[in-house]
């Protein structure tokens, strides 16, 4: 049979246009496939996270990072981009004079304790995204008999899921209000004795430290973060503690060396429950350091000591700061804190630490303050704490309008925020 070539044209277009149909029914039944896998709750958290920072990252190749303010006449070539062995600092401002004191009584003999203890392993919680102070805080709980899980805490103190931050004194807050069988306690200036006196008495301990995250979540990025760990058991002989981690897995071993670096950029802060029945055994495991305020005053003495020893050690310094405004040393906090920025942070410090906005604000250095505000908001746009402090910031530059919207956006970011409420209520607003 003989095919008129334009009967052939005709038959090939009409191939053609099956074929397209083809193709785009396949492509519709994909994408409502995809939709409809979204809509599995375990599903979504899984993808949720990879598209945030997928976005986060193609936005900062477009928009690169700004560099941290620095102090007035601070010299951004000097800093590096988290403290190392061998920084190159410029000072900026003479260090706080502080002279360590000397102990009032002489310190009894220390109990001698195991070499090496076990406590049994809780049931691991792998953390969900930005999760990692409920996940650590729900095994230790369950060392104790509790049936939750990291979510029955987040979505307590942190309904919102992208919030990526949760203080300590928020994990006690949930102890306090929902656990009220334990008595949470937190000191800063732990030592690994400390550590191990806490985990011999048969009880595991929290601390807040640092890790490298494994890939870069932005050009440029130093991949520095901060993170929890639950202690589970210490070993002398290895030089080894076993920690509980929410992001590597369970039953780590971490040489005492690692621990101790990273936990000195959260102020060798550490977190323990017990039944309030035992207070007696913790009141004199911790001896002085029990009472906040000589905890404090021990830490500041020894850090006075440490930033004299270690000059160019930035979370020395950092610390220092940190302690001083506990005391409402605001003046000698921002020297200490000017020192530490001029040494280099890493870009992600003023996501978990706030103290630096604190000891600015009441010193009057209102364009330090919203330099550090708005570089926290950079790394971290949904920070209700950095919106807090720039709120307040805006607050005393007399934009109210601006201080007001910051910290609407406080509330949206941590609903039920009390700083923030107060803020608004504060200067009459609502």
């Amino acid at each position: 049979m003989r095919v008129y070539p334009s009967t052939y044209r005709g038959w090939r277009r009409a191939q053609r246009g099956w074929r397209l149909l083809l193709v785009a029914a396949v492509l519709l039944g994909l994408v409502s496939a995809a939709l409809l896998l979204y809509q599995i709750p375990r599903v979504q958290r899984a993808l949720d996270w990879r598209i945030e920072y997928a976005l986060i990252y193609l936005e900062r190749v477009f928009d690169p990072l700004p560099d941290a303010p620095t102090p007035p006449g601070g010299d951004t070539s000097a800093a590096v981009r988290y403290p190392s062995s061998t920084p190159q600092p410029t000072r900026t401002a003479p260090p706080p004079t502080l002279t360590p004191r000397a102990p009032a009584t002489a310190t009894p003999a220390p109990t001698p304790i195991p070499a090496q203890v076990s406590l049994p392993s809780p049931a691991y919680e792998k953390e969900d995204l930005n999760n990692c102070g409920p996940a650590t805080l729900a095994m230790m709980l369950k060392m104790f008999g509790w049936n939750g899980t990291q979510f029955t805490i987040s979505d307590a103190i942190k309904p919102i899921r992208a919030d990526r931050n949760v203080n300590i004194e928020e994990l006690v807050s949930y102890i306090l209000q929902n656990v009220p069988r334990l008595q949470p306690e937190y000191r800063v200036g732990g030592n690994i004795e400390t550590l191990k006196k806490i985990l011999a008495s048969g009880i595991p301990v929290m601390i807040e430290g640092s890790f490298m995250l494994p890939k870069s979540f932005w050009p440029n990025d130093d991949r520095w973060a901060g993170h929890y760990l639950l202690l589970t058991g210490y070993d002398d002989t290895k030089q080894v503690f076993t920690v509980q981690d929410s992001e590597l897995g369970a039953d780590q071993q971490v040489p005492y060396s690692v621990l101790e670096e990273e936990w000195q950029s959260f102020n060798h802060v550490y977190f323990f429950l017990f039944p309030p029945e035992n207070e007696p055994v913790y009141r004199n495991l911790l001896g002085e350091d029990w009472d906040r305020d000589a905890n404090r005053q021990r830490t500041l003495d020894a850090l006075a000591a440490q930033t004299a020893a270690q000059p160019k050690n930035a979370f020395t310094w950092f610390n220092l700061g940190t302690n001083l405004t506990y005391f409402s040393r605001y003046g000698e906090a921002v020297q200490a804190y000017d020192t530490a920025r001029s040494l280099g942070l890493p870009q992600r410090m003023y996501r978990y630490q706030f103290g630096p906005f604190m000891a600015y604000f009441h010193t009057g250095r209102i364009e330090e303050l919203l330099a550090l505000a708005n570089y926290a908001l950079e790394i971290t746009p949904n920070s209700e704490e950095a919106l807090l402090w720039r709120g307040w910031a805006y607050f005393r530059q007399g934009k109210s309008d601006l201080a007001l919207k910051d910290w609407h956006k406080a509330l949206e970011a941590r609903p039920g925020y009390t700083d923030a409420q107060y803020a608004i209520n504060f200067v009459g607003g609502n």
